[in-house]
């Protein structure tokens, strides 16, 4: 038998594999798109599938397509969400302005299985074509953004789990950690008390305040341009389809969708994917700064502040015995760093339409996809294997929190600030420590001395004594 079998499209013949199910238009694309050797994220190829599946099921009960062929598609699509055909799927996510050759190689894909369900050669289209029956009444200028939207929606799912369980280790070791005192640190210098509990619990709430962003500036990806077929305007559909096909896709991804209010503008505009960019990238920062804390508050062992100790992963040294490094922590900082950077492609890309359509939209689609995916695998790791091993260094934390000459700040309201400045200083010269020379100076009773300047006192609102 041949490797390869002919088709021919509105070009002329091209030679395709012989076993492909997809045809002539992404091979072409193929040729044209040997960009950076990544595919569709696997989100992109469901949602496709998914919309697919819908369009196939609303046509076929407006009688636009046979019910056999509708069940057809519907079938082959069903296959792609039950993860079968997936490297059928082969276009560059750098390709063709709007993402006309995703689209086609997703209705290519389609077609194909849905006439070998009937018996059918490939590339044969007798029963099934691309264009006339999987992609009746639609258009990649409706498809694509309502896939990128929705391919966003299921990605998020799975992000919003894995920061539920992040914020939850970090409030765990709050816990934990509730009655470890040790010295904050504003400037990088000394600073008042503070427990280890609750920088560890200040570090769920920003996950958790992440992540509420996150799914507030999802709210607009729900609403849906299906129906809008090449400018909006829904020519070639019927007019119960848009309904009908965006319920049907509702049901099928398990979410709550509805149809745009305008499908002009949600064809025009991409701002919701900005929005959730954003959103992102707020996140990575956020991430950026925890990591960064980890880092500090684990280095040493001898020469840094070794407040926590973190798992040990992996050696951390081709030349250095013995040392170990807090690589997920690192790993973090460099994957929010490209989160940050996917936001400004996608940013730039948000901005870059004209009139009818956004045609930048596989660069955001592919950018913000992989942007959630990273976040989603990582801080999995981050929390798996780093903030559920985290201990404390007990003896060092106290240490810090007993030496820090920020204890004289208590003093403020009992000998003033001028009083309380002098103290320090005379600390730092002589090595000595506030509360010895606030006894000495007898400028406290020793009843004021033990209330005052017990640094637990200091990690809360504490009534001022007498």
């Amino acid at each position: 038998m041949s490797d390869i079998r002919t088709e021919n499209d509105s070009l002329g013949a091209v030679e395709v594999p012989a076993e492909a199910l997809y045809g002539a238009q992404t091979t072409r694309a193929v040729a044209n798109f040997p960009i950076s050797g990544l595919k569709a994220n696997h989100f992109l190829i469901r949602a496709l599938a998914m919309i697919k599946f819908a369009a196939a099921e609303a046509n076929a009960e407006l009688g636009l397509i046979t019910p056999e062929q509708g069940s057809a598609i519907a079938q082959a699509a069903q296959e792609v969400l039950d993860g079968k055909h997936h490297d059928h799927f082969v276009v560059d996510v750098f390709q063709a302005g709007a993402g006309v050759s995703l689209h086609m190689n997703t209705n290519e894909v389609l077609a194909n299985r849905a006439n070998q369900i009937f018996g059918e050669e490939l590339g044969s289209y007798k029963k099934v074509h691309p264009n006339d029956h999987v992609n009746y009444g639609q258009s990649t200028n409706d498809v694509f953004p309502t896939a990128m939207r929705l391919s966003a929606l299921l990605a998020l799912e799975e992000l919003y789990s894995v920061l539920e369980g992040l914020a939850g280790s970090f409030a765990a070791k709050a816990d934990e950690f509730k009655d470890i005192l040790k010295a904050g640190r504003t400037h990088m210098q000394d600073a008042v008390p503070i427990t280890l509990g609750q920088e560890f619990a200040a570090y769920a709430v920003a996950v958790r305040e992440a992540s509420a962003s996150i799914r507030r500036n999802a709210v607009t990806l729900h609403s849906l341009g299906l129906g809008g077929s090449a400018v909006g305007t829904g020519l070639n559909t019927h007019p119960q389809y848009r309904e009908k096909a965006v319920a049907k896709l509702a049901r099928i991804a398990r979410l709550e969708l509805h149809p745009a209010y305008d499908l002009r503008y949600a064809m025009q505009s991409c701002a919701p994917m900005a929005e959730v960019s954003g959103a992102l990238r707020t996140l990575a920062l956020e991430m950026i700064r925890i990591s960064n804390d980890l880092r500090l508050l684990s280095s040493g062992p001898n020469t840094g502040f070794n407040e926590i100790l973190l798992p040990s992963l992996q050696p951390g040294s081709s030349i250095m015995p013995g040392k170990v490094n807090p690589v997920l922590a690192e790993l973090t900082a460099m994957v929010a760093f490209q989160v940050i950077g996917n936001d400004t492609a996608t940013a730039m890309a948000v901005q870059a339409g004209q009139l009818e359509l956004n045609v930048m939209m596989p660069a955001m689609a592919h950018a913000t996809l992989q942007s959630i995916t990273i976040l989603t695998n990582t801080l999995r790791e981050l929390e798996v294997h780093c903030i559920r091993g985290i201990t404390a260094n007990r003896e060092r934390n106290a240490f810090y929190a007993s030496s820090t000459i920020a204890l004289a700040t208590a003093l403020n309201p009992y000998i003033g600030y001028r009083k309380a400045a002098e103290l320090v200083k005379e600390s730092v010269a002589s090595g000595r420590s506030i509360v010895d020379l606030a006894r000495e100076k007898k400028l406290l009773s020793e009843e004021q001395i033990a209330e005052i300047l017990d640094p637990k006192n200091m990690t809360e609102p504490h009534a001022r004594i007498s």
